[in-house]
């Protein structure tokens, strides 16, 4: 069942603690706390998987392309009880399961190894039609992209494929924290919109707009939800 409660300054909090764990000098700092807020919005309220269903038929999938920036991934996995938090401390280093890219083999709750940048939007796409193939209409596929992921020719190859296809199992959240090389009239939602998708671009910190975002019914298409943050460089 999706939980809907509203989320709490305890909540916040917690998050930020369990991001504070991570040390190192391969954090990818900003490419993670731009995902932070949409992120545990999803895992807390949207998303329709738990430790006990990572390998359920039925689950929700959730692919994060933006691998290069795990550490707010990490954070929310562990206040949900994918894995202890305890993991959190040794991010990065020889011997812990938490690399600076996540690997699903050793990430519990982890669809995808990612950091490859234009990846993720391809493998949903797959992913859904996979789903389909099976008859499992019903789980919803995630991908977590980056503005700047959107540079890469694969990522507009999947995106004028899910368009006219119809793959309303999919939806892709963009963080837009202006790093982009390129940009489009009328923004990047601008861009889905033009292959057919739903799309809506919110505030990336405003917990209630992105929930209602991500919950919008989009019968017959595929869905994008722009979060915008602050700037990168800022």
């Amino acid at each position: 069942m999706t939980n809907t409660a509203v989320t709490s300054d305890h909540d916040v909090q917690n998050l930020h603690r369990l991001m504070a764990l991570m040390t190192g000098d391969e954090k990818h700092g900003p490419a993670a706390t731009s995902t932070l807020d949409a992120l545990w919005v999803l895992y807390d309220r949207v998303l329709r998987v738990t430790p006990a269903t990572v390998d359920a038929p039925s689950r929700d999938r959730f692919l994060l392309s933006k691998g290069h920036g795990p550490m707010a991934y990490y954070a929310v996995l562990a206040a949900k009880g994918f894995f202890p938090e305890e993991w959190l401390p040794g991010f990065g280093s020889y011997d812990s399961p938490l690399g600076h890219h996540p690997d699903r083999v050793l990430v519990p709750g982890a669809e995808i190894g990612s950091g490859s940048l234009g990846h993720g939007l391809p493998l949903a796409v797959g992913t859904t039609l996979g789903l389909r193939a099976r008859g499992l209409t019903d789980p919803r596929v995630w991908v977590l992209i980056g503005d700047a992921e959107l540079d890469e020719g694969s990522n507009h190859e999947a995106i004028a494929y899910a368009g006219p296809a119809g793959l309303d199992q999919l939806h892709t959240l963009v963080i837009d924290n202006s790093s982009a090389s390129y940009g489009w009239p009328g923004g990047i939602a601008s861009r889905f919109e033009a292959a057919g998708w739903s799309a809506e671009t919110v505030d990336g910190r405003d917990h209630e707009a992105l929930y209602a975002a991500f919950s919008a019914p989009h019968p017959g298409r595929a869905r994008a939800v722009v979060a915008r943050v602050e700037p990168k460089n800022a």
